[in-house]
């Protein structure tokens, strides 16, 4: 599963999904950069080790890890968003830090106003 998320992480550059998740997928994300950041050949096998699709190995290789150089650490950042409305998981985006940041705004629940028939 963390995989799979941190997988839609380097081809989507954002993920929504639970708290808990996210921060269980930061961890794995922060080690594949930083295995990026290298380039061997060596690392490029254990991340596709790790995340068992090639083509966000590549992605992370190529696009991802090459802008991160400069970076010590850090690379992700989660932003919360709030309780979901089915289970009250709380929600949260996780994205890499160069991304911009949004900023999420909810719409307060309006009623809406009664019509009156006018004939």
């Amino acid at each position: 599963m963390l995989a799979n998320l941190v997988c839609s992480l380097i081809k989507h550059r954002r993920v929504t999904t639970s708290l808990a998740k996210a921060k269980a997928a930061r961890s794995v994300a922060e080690k594949m950069v930083t295995l990026g950041k290298s380039g061997s050949i060596h690392d490029r096998r254990l991340a596709a080790a790790r995340l068992h699709q090639e083509d966000a190995v590549k992605i992370l290789f190529n696009d991802i890890a090459p802008t991160q150089k400069t970076r010590p650490g850090g690379y992700t950042r989660i932003v919360k968003l709030g309780q979901r409305n089915g289970d009250a998981s709380q929600q949260a985006i996780l994205e890499w830090v160069d991304a911009p940041i949004t900023e999420v705004v909810t719409a307060p629940e309006t009623k809406p106003e009664k019509e009156t028939a006018t004939t």
